[in-house]
């Protein structure tokens, strides 16, 4: 390259070199033009591009601001509201369920007495027909042994009749 440059310096084609490296850069080099063309696009992409992230960021900024000034304070009433509501009906049916297990409560205890109480009269009058089934019994064991009494005088009687009659 040094001796090109020391050949082409001194002499009168170097005009023309530089002629044709020019017209060589201009038809067949697109760097320069493609390099513009390039920090254009990428200009004008991120001028674009920022407006509208900006615009994304700034309706994001306001969404959230009302949200936290408007919408969540009405949530927050809302749900206050109705969980207040919801405790007071579970309040209420709480109530209603302890007062149905009171009723059934005394009523279980209604069943127990009136059982119980039928139990002791059964007790009682097993034990009043116990006793008079003793007593019954009593009765007819002395029927029996005054029966067996008579039965044996009454048959000495007959062997006393009947030896009677035997010592003919």
């Amino acid at each position: 390259d040094r001796k090109r440059e020391a050949l082409v310096a001194g002499s009168p084609i170097q005009p023309i070199i530089k002629d044709v490296g020019e017209i060589y850069s201009r038809l067949l080099d697109h760097r320069p033009v493609i390099q513009g063309e390039i920090r254009y696009f990428v200009k004008e992409f991120e001028e674009k591009r920022g407006l509208r992230e900006l615009r994304v960021l700034e309706n994001l900024k306001n969404t959230i601001f009302e949200t936290n000034e408007h919408v969540l304070p009405k949530c927050e009433q809302a749900m206050h509201d109705n969980l207040n509501e919801a405790f007071k009906r579970l309040q209420a049916a709480n109530d209603m369920f302890r007062r149905l297990q009171e009723r059934e409560h005394e009523e279980r205890k209604l069943q127990a007495d009136k059982l119980m109480v039928r139990e002791e009269k059964r007790i009682a009058h097993w034990e009043e027909f116990m006793k008079e089934q003793e007593n019954k019994r009593a009765e007819v064991d002395e029927e029996h042994r005054k029966a067996m009494e008579r039965l044996k005088e009454q048959y000495s009687e007959m062997e006393k009749e009947l030896a009677k009659y035997v010592s003919f």
